[in-house]
């Protein structure tokens, strides 16, 4: 979960200051988001199935799927597919995450929150 938390930090201070527009011109950051996003899919992989568990109002299969998507059908992708989702869903998948584990104050040293 940390993982999670910590490359959509990444996404967030790569996209800052970015409309969609800035960001479609921006090759390096297209691509800096694309590898956090496969970082990110491949951590729900790993979570499982207990993610849904823990949040049920996200798209795990999406989740875990995205990364598959961008090796194999990068083709079928666009930035602007990946723009939505840096900017509409991952602030609440992040959020979730950050209030879960903060009911576990020892984990909090470990997590990086950007």
């Amino acid at each position: 979960m940390r993982d999670i938390v910590e490359n959509i930090g990444r996404i967030e201070s790569h996209i800052e200051g970015l409309d969609e527009t800035a960001f479609l011109r921006s090759q390096m950051v297209i691509d800096a988001v694309e590898r956090c996003l496969s970082r990110i899919s491949e951590a729900a992989v790993k979570i499982g199935p207990e993610a849904a568990t823990y949040f049920p109002d996200h798209d795990w299969i999406a989740i875990r799927a995205i990364g598959n998507r961008l090796r194999h059908d990068y083709d079928t992708i666009t930035e602007s597919m990946n723009w939505l989702i840096a900017t509409q869903r991952l602030p609440s998948l992040k959020r979730d995450i950050v209030a879960f584990l903060s009911r576990f104050p020892e984990e909090q040293e470990r997590i990086s929150v950007v």
